[in-house]
C-alpha cells in the first residue's frame, strides 16, 4: 500500500494560523505520539506507505520496522502466491494497531503534536487502514462481481478515517475517504493483477513488476494521488521485447489496474475495470480490416461495409484502455492516422467526416527494435516519439534463468498448477523437469521464451514428450546483429562475411569475384562450422 492523506490546493486563514502556532510552540511544549524505540518503527512504516513494493526498498523498510524479527526471504519480495500473509506483513500488524491506539489517545488529549510527528502518524494509519481492508477488496475485484453496486464495507472504512484520519488532519491536510478508497482498491487490484499476469521470482521478473508499478503510479505515488490518478490516460505506454515474453500481460496489468473513482452517494464505483481492455493484433488484419476496427465506418464506406460500425476508439469509455500489439508492423498510412489521434484525441470513421474524440489511454507494443524500425522507414520517428513517454520492456526466459536455474522449475509449477490444478501440480512438474533435463539440457535457450515453455508443458501433458521445431536461421540477419552489438573481431567479421558470400556464390572463384579478394584469402577464410549450418539450413 503506498498512499498518504491529500494536501488541499489552498490553505485556509484557520489552517495558517494553525500551522503557525504549531511551529511556535516550544519541543518541550508538543506532545510527542511516538516513544523513542517507537520512532524508528513508526517511520519505517511510514516509508512501506510510499514505496514500490516491487523494488528491494521494501525489503529494507520491512528489515528497518522489524529488527531482529525480520524474516529473509531473499532478493525478490513476495516470490510466492501474494494471497499467502506474508510472515513479515503478519508481524508488522501486530505491532502497529497497539502503536496507532495509543499515538491517537495522546493527539487527540493534547492536539499539540510536531508536524514531523503527525506525518509519521498518518503514513502508519494509512498503512494500517490499508492492511485492514486489503483482504475485502480483494474479494470484492477477484468475485467477478459487479463493483458498480453497493460496497458494504464501504461505511466502516469512512468511519475509521475519521476516527484515525480527521484529528491529524486539522490545519495540516485534508482527507477525502471516497478517494482514498478508490486509491486504495485500485492499488489492491494492481497488486493482484501483476502477480496474476506476470509470472516468475527472478530478479529480471522483480524488475519487471516494478516497472509495470510504476507505469501505473509513477515512481511518486503521492503525486500521483494528489494530482496524476485522472490524468494516467494522456500517457501512451510502449512495450517491448521479443515474441513470447508477456508483452499482453504486461498491458493487461497496466490497463486493467486503472483508476476508478468512487461514488460516496452511491457507495459503489462508477465503473468495472474488467470492461474496459480492448486488444486489437494490428499484425493479424489488413489495413482497412485495422482502421475499421480502430476508427469505425460507416456503411458503404468500403466493399462490405453494409452498416455503421463504432470502432474500439470510439466504444472505449475515459477509463479503459486500447491495446495495440504488433505496431511495428502498420502500414505508414495508418502510422499518420494514429499519430493525429495520440497528438490530437481526435478521429474519424472511415466514410465520415465528423471529428469523434478518443478519451481513454492507449498501451502499445512490438517485438521489433524500434531504432531499427525508424532506421530502416518502417516506423515514422513523430509515431514513436508520442508512443515512448513510458517505456517497459519484457526479459526473455533466458535471461530469466540465467544464473538461477531454479527458476525455470518455478516457472514450469506455475504454469502447471494453471493447467491441471494443485493435486497433480507436483507429480507433472517433476515430469516436465525431468524430460526438459534429458531432452532439451539446461543450456537450451528457449527461443520462444515463456509462450515456448508453457507449449512444452502441454506437449509433455499430452504426449509425455516435447521436441522443439528449429525455425531456419537467418544468417545475414545473424550478421548484422552482431555488427550492430559489436560482438565481432574484424577478423571474425571478414571470415564470416566471406563465408556466406562463398555459400551463395557456390565456388572460390565466384565468391572472390564478388568480394574482390584473392581466391586464395577465400579459401583461406572459410568458416568450416559455419559453412556447414548454412549447408545444413
Amino acid at each position: 500500500m503506498s498512499f498518504s492523506v491529500s494536501v488541499d490546493g489552498a490553505c485556509s486563514e484557520k489552517k495558517i494560523h494553525y500551522l503557525y502556532n504549531v511551529c511556535a510552540l516550544s519541543a518541550q511544549e508538543r506532545v510527542s505520539l511516538f516513544a523513542g524505540d517507537q520512532i524508528e518503527f513508526a517511520s519505517s512504516v511510514s516509508r512501506l506507505a510510499h514505496c514500490n513494493p516491487f523494488l528491494p526498498e521494501r525489503i529494507e523498510c520491512e528489515r528497518a520496522a522489524l529488527g531482529s524479527e525480520f524474516v529473509d526471504d531473499g532478493p525478490v519480495w513476495y516470490a510466492r502466491d501474494d494471497r499467502e500473509i506474508h510472515p513479515n506483513v503478519e508481524r508488522i500488524g501486530r505491532r502497529i494497531e497497539p502503536l496507532i491506539q495509543s499515538a491517537r489517545a495522546a493527539l487527540v488529549e493534547s492536539e499539540r503534536a510536531g508536524v514531523e510527528q503527525l506525518r509519521l502518524y498518518r503514513g502508519v494509519v494509512l498503512y494500517w487502514l490499508y492492511d485492514r481492508y486489503q483482504e475485502r477488496m480483494l474479494r470484492l475485484f477477484a468475485a467477478a462481481a459487479d463493483p458498480t453496486r453497493r460496497v458494504p464495507f464501504y461505511r466502516d472504512f469512512a468511519a475509521d478515517c475519521r476516527r484515525y484520519l480527521e484529528p491529524a488532519a486539522e490545519g495540516a491536510s485534508g482527507f477525502d475517504a471516497a478517494h482514498l478508497f478508490a486509491c486504495f482498491f485500485q492499488v489492491r487490484r494492481a497488486f493482484d493483477l501483476v502477480f496474476r499476469h506476470i509470472l516468475g521470482s527472478s530478479m529480471p521478473i522483480a524488475r519487471l513488476r516494478a516497472s509495470v508499478w510504476q507505469s501505473i503510479f509513477t515512481r511518486d505515488i503521492e503525486r500521483y494521488r494528489r494530482s496524476l490518478f485522472d490524468r494516467m490516460g494522456d500517457v501512451t505506454t510502449l512495450v517491448t521485447g521479443p515474441t513470447g515474453t508477456g508483452k499482453e500481460l504486461v498491458a493487461r496489468a497496466v490497463g486493467l489496474a486503472r483508476f476508478i473513482p468512487f461514488d460516496p452517494q452511491r457507495e459503489a464505483f462508477s465503473e468495472d475495470s474488467e470492461a474496459s481492455f480492448f486488444a486489437l493484433n494490428l499484425s493479424a488484419l489488413s489495413p482497412t480490416l485495422i482502421e475499421s476496427e480502430l476508427f469505425g465506418h460507416r456503411r458503404g464506406a468500403f466493399t462490405g461495409a453494409v452498416a455503421d460500425r463504432v470502432g474500439w476508439l470510439e466504444a472505449c469509455p475515459a477509463l479503459g484502455t486500447v491495446f495495440l500489439d504488433e505496431i511495428g508492423e502498420v502500414d505508414p498510412a495508418i502510422q499518420v492516422k494514429l499519430l493525429r489521434v495520440l497528438q490530437t484525441r481526435v478521429f474519424q470513421p472511415l466514410g465520415d467526416t465528423t471529428d469523434r474524440t478518443f478519451e481513454g489511454k492507449i498501451i502499445a507494443a512490438t517485438n521489433r527494435d524500434p531504432a531499427r524500425e525508424m532506421r530502416g522507414g518502417r516506423m515514422r520517428e513523430d509515431l514513436y516519439y508520442r508512443l515512448c513517454s513510458d517505456l517497459i520492456t519484457t526479459p526473455t526466459l533466458a535471461e530469466q534463468v540465467r544464473g538461477a536455474p531454479e527458476e525455470l522449475g518455478h516457472l514450469v509449477g506455475s504454469l502447471v498448477r494453471r493447467m491441471v490444478g494443485e493435486e497433480d501440480a507436483a507429480a507433472l512438474t517433476t515430469e516436465v523437469m525431468q524430460w526438459i533435463g534429458e531432452a532439451l539440457g539446461p543450456d537450451y535457450s528457449w527461443p520462444g521464451n515463456v509462450r515456448e515453455l508453457e507449449q512444452c508443458v502441454r506437449n509433455v501433458m499430452i504426449r509425455g514428450a516435447y521436441h522443439p521445431q528449429r525455425a531456419p536461421s537467418d544468417p545475414a540477419g545473424e550478421l548484422a546483429e552482431q555488427v550492430a552489438a559489436g560482438s565481432l573481431t574484424a577478423d571474425g567479421l571478414l571470415r564470416r562475411y566471406v563465408t556466406l558470400a562463398y555459400a551463395r556464390e557456390g565456388s572460390y572463384q565466384g565468391a572472390a569475384r564478388r568480394l574482390q579478394l584473392d581466391r586464395r584469402t577465400v579459401k583461406a577464410k572459410i568458416d568450416p562450422e559455419l559453412l556447414s549450418s548454412l549447408r545444413d539450413g
